[in-house]
């Protein structure tokens, strides 16, 4: 086993109080696997009490200090390049840069090795910026053009920076395949860490299918909604956003909206629904896994990072998990639901094989993939700074003038 220096600095977007997804789960835990030094754009949590990281000493940008900051750091989006750049990591020899958006970019020497854990390349910069100009009212604006500028110079430095990174690892394949998309660079896969072992699967399983998500376009739970409009199968949404009235105008009598509710809610609902249902483009995509550890299959869209977790039952695929249907349609997602219910497909996902499945993301599964991973990038970097700092051979250098 190659040790790993004491000295390691870890940089994230940011720490605030509305930030509780993936990419903080992965950052809770290579904080308890190395014990680094943390750095964000801005800190809202080292002094809330009842989080993680409460207490604790976190390096800041100058977007600390600026108007809301900390509440809406992302309103300072030309800003944020700059700021990271300001970061000073001059004391680590290992950088490590959990990335959506500018983390990445944070700037080291020759002799430090900097790995990037990457969740996606910016969604709204790249492949889904039509889709993101689309729905927003500024960029319909006359401040459309200075969006599509800011995009526009976003993205180019968003290539730069990523040549800044020694390597890069993505959370599945599809971000891999995003990466060398966008910046044409190859990544590593290894899957972010899901808390699947508190999750019972040996509940007993209601009729009610469940989504949950935050209620945003790029989820589509509008497609959701229109396909249980179609076949009047009993629905539960869990989650809020801003979708929510208009989902809930289009919804029929079947469909039951409760909002935002507390996590051992969720989970009782993962535990008793007939199976979880998601249709949108995901990275790598949690709720899956949990809803698979909680003993649920999973009916979502057959794209993205779902690929990487969910095992569908249609390709033969030992040990399956759900069902997956091709398009991003209601047509799509009605036919594979009238499918799975009139077919009562759920009798062909026991309960504990989807459990024992999830387990294959744990948290404990996620630290020793990443270690290993870590020790032999650190073990490479040794042998280079070895061979970098060698004394030149003489048949190397050039001869002293005047000699034969």
């Amino acid at each position: 086993m190659t040790a790993l220096p004491t000295s390691i600095a870890l940089v994230h977007e940011w720490f605030t109080p509305r930030a509780v997804g993936g990419s903080e789960a992965v950052v809770e835990q290579l904080d308890a696997l190395l014990h680094p030094q943390l750095f964000a754009l801005v800190d809202g949590e080292s002094q809330r009490p009842g989080s993680w990281l409460h207490g604790r000493r976190i390096e800041t940008s100058f977007i600390q200090t600026l108007p809301w900051g900390v509440s809406h750091v992302q309103q300072y989006l030309p800003l944020l390049p700059l700021a990271i750049e300001q970061l000073d990591l001059g004391g680590y020899p290992l950088v490590l840069s959990s990335n959506h958006l500018v983390a990445k970019g944070v700037i080291t020497g020759p002799d430090q090795l900097h790995v990037s854990y990457v969740h996606t390349p910016v969604r709204y910069a790249w492949d889904q910026m039509h889709a993101y100009l689309a729905r927003s009212a500024l960029a319909r604006s006359p401040l459309g053009p200075l969006i599509r500028g800011q995009l526009h110079r976003l993205r180019q430095w968003d290539v730069v920076s990523s040549s800044r990174v020694d390597h890069l690892i993505a959370n599945s394949r599809f971000t891999a395949r995003r990466i060398q998309r966008c910046w044409r660079r190859t990544a590593t896969v290894v899957h972010p860490p899901v808390e699947v072992a508190r999750f019972r699967w040996d509940q007993p399983r209601s009729d009610t299918y469940l989504s949950v998500c935050r209620l945003v376009p790029y989820k589509r739970v509008d497609l959701v909604v229109g396909a249980f409009n179609r076949l009047g199968l009993p629905l539960v949404v869990i989650g809020d956003g801003p979708e929510r009235r208009r989902l809930e105008a289009m919804a029929g009598p079947n469909v039951q909206f409760l909002g935002h509710r507390p996590a051992d809610e969720v989970t009782t609902w993962l535990q008793q629904c007939r199976a979880y249902v998601y249709a949108g483009l995901e990275d790598f995509g949690i709720a899956p896994v949990e809803a698979m550890a909680a003993g649920a299959p999973v009916i979502a869209l057959g794209q993205g990072g779902l690929l990487d977790s969910v095992r569908c039952l249609e390709s033969g695929a030992a040990q399956p998990t759900g069902l997956l249907f091709p398009d991003q349609s209601v047509e799509s997602l009605a036919a594979a639901l009238d499918h799975f219910h009139t077919e009562r497909l759920w009798r062909r996902f026991p309960a504990d094989a989807q459990h024992e499945w999830a387990l294959r993301f744990s948290p404990a599964c996620f630290r020793r993939r990443i270690q290993e991973r870590l020790e032999t990038l650190w073990l490479a970097h040794r042998h280079r700074l070895a061979h970098a700092r060698a004394p030149v051979p003489l048949e190397e250098l050039p001869p002293i003038d005047g000699a034969a």
